[in-house]
């Protein structure tokens, strides 16, 4: 996994030009994911969602594990739904390390993971004749994941060093103190990483993380995305042969409730090492909701707000350049989530300055309506942003990931864009008014020490 400013965005492959185009007119008839998705539940309770598409020959494989750093709710076991993607390429009896690692070679399959907040994904590229041997593969880790306890060991220092590597960052660094300095009682208290002290330890947790994997890594968590060169009745015949023996045997956690937070917070943070001040900002959101008008009109509102066409970005990033960049973006998680405002600050003398610039901002979003022009523009390029990331079998999963791993299913995107069509200038000030509330906000400052 790696620690990105801009948490959730991932680098797309551009394939070649015998991709087919997205077919834009299933979206204008009123059907925003452009594409026939056929969804079958095993008796076991995994999903398989398939795609089909023209691509050229080939298939994106994805495995969505419905459990991210967000289902660590036990204390002193943050880091194991990060640690298991690691582990999961450890390999089984039938098909080791080294022999998974040689099959995906000799085929020429691209295989990665990563985990987020909400999910664990396994994915990878391959040729649509090289399905079978990938569906075996990857079932056969997936139902038999075996590791002896210094194979557990030797990862789990590797990710204590993962860890310690992205401490080095400015921003992860102040990213952690403002999670947990949000948080009293959710686990979105903690990184993706985990806890320190937590990972610190995890060498001396072989027994847990067992227990870990046969709680979570079951089919009725598990969603199977394949996308591109494919037939449908053939390819769900191979997920029966393949996934049908896998024991169901979910069990969910226990995830605390976050209290409503009742006034402002505030953290310092002292980095060992050269930085520019870096301001985070956090403001309590809601759980993902497709059909919620505030939440949609909340996605806006920040891209108005902060965005590249903002008054606010042309003022601080471009004229005055006061600031290296503004990003900004909007929750989208299984349990409220926050949304978040950061920049870094060019003049350390100007930290005031720029929090007074975007709280000013926030004001007067909060006293008056947008410009109608600006959001009617808003929502149809955000709609044709989605559109042109599903162009090839990885965009198409990969587009899918989060709303599946989230709400289990694909509908959602279709009810999310509708609602996002129907979003008003009225929504959008009501937005500001109820989200951006200095209450409900934590303030980060990061200064470095050289």
């Amino acid at each position: 996994m790696k620690i990105r400013i801009i948490h959730g965005l991932c680098a797309m492959a551009l394939l070649a030009c015998s991709m087919a185009p997205v077919p834009m007119e299933a979206a204008e008839a009123g059907k925003i994911f452009p594409y026939e998705a056929h969804v079958e539940t095993l008796d076991n309770g995994l999903t398989a969602i398939l795609v089909p598409m023209e691509a050229g020959g080939l298939l994106a494989y994805w495995t969505l594990v419905r459990t991210g750093s967000r289902d660590e709710y036990e204390a002193g076991h943050t880091g194991f739904a990060h640690f298991f993607e690691h582990m999961m390429f450890r390999g089984t009896e039938k098909f080791p390390a080294e022999v998974y690692g040689a099959k995906t070679t000799e085929i020429g399959a691209d295989a990665n993971a990563f985990t987020t907040d909400d999910y664990t994904a396994y994915h990878l590229g391959i040729a649509a004749e090289d399905l079978a041997t990938v569906m075996e593969l990857e079932s056969d880790r997936f139902m038999n994941l075996a590791y002896p306890k210094a194979a557990f060991k030797t990862e789990a220092g590797a990710v204590y060093g993962e860890y310690r590597k992205n401490r080095t960052s400015p921003f992860f660094v102040i990213r952690e103190a403002v999670k947990e300095k949000a948080y009293d009682q959710h686990t979105y208290g903690h990184t993706t990483m985990g806890y320190e002290k937590d990972i610190a330890a995890m060498p001396t947790m072989f027994d847990y993380s067992q227990t870990f994997f046969d709680r979570y890594y079951r089919p009725e968590n598990c969603v199977l995305v394949i996308a591109g060169d494919l037939d449908v009745a053939k390819t769900m015949e191979m997920v029966k042969k393949f996934y049908g023996g896998w024991k169901a045997g979910y069990q969910a956690p226990t995830i605390p409730v976050e209290p409503p937070q009742t006034g402002e917070r505030k953290v310092e943070v002292s980095y060992d090492g050269r930085s520019l001040p870096i301001l985070w900002i956090a403001y309590h959101a809601d759980a993902f909701d497709p059909k919620s008008t505030r939440l949609a009109a909340a996605n806006l509102l920040v891209e108005l707000a902060f965005g590249e066409t903002s008054e606010l970005y042309k003022k601080l990033v471009l004229e005055e350049q006061v600031v290296e960049f503004l990003f900004s973006s909007a929750p989208m998680n299984r349990d409220a989530g926050v949304m978040e405002v950061v920049t870094r600050i060019k003049d350390p003398a100007k930290i005031d300055y720029v929090l007074a610039e975007i709280d000013k901002t926030i004001a007067s979003y909060q006293s008056s309506l947008p410009d109608a022009k600006r959001l009617t523009d808003l929502k149809s390029r955000t709609k044709y942003d989605f559109l042109m990331n599903l162009e090839t079998p990885d965009n198409v999963a990969s587009g899918l990931s989060r709303f599946i791993a989230i709400t289990g299913g694909i509908d959602a995107i279709d009810d999310m864009y509708r609602t996002l069509d129907g979003v008003t200038a009225e929504n959008i000030q009501g937005a500001a008014q109820h989200y951006l509330s200095l209450d409900q906000r934590t303030v980060g400052i990061l200064r470095g020490t050289q």
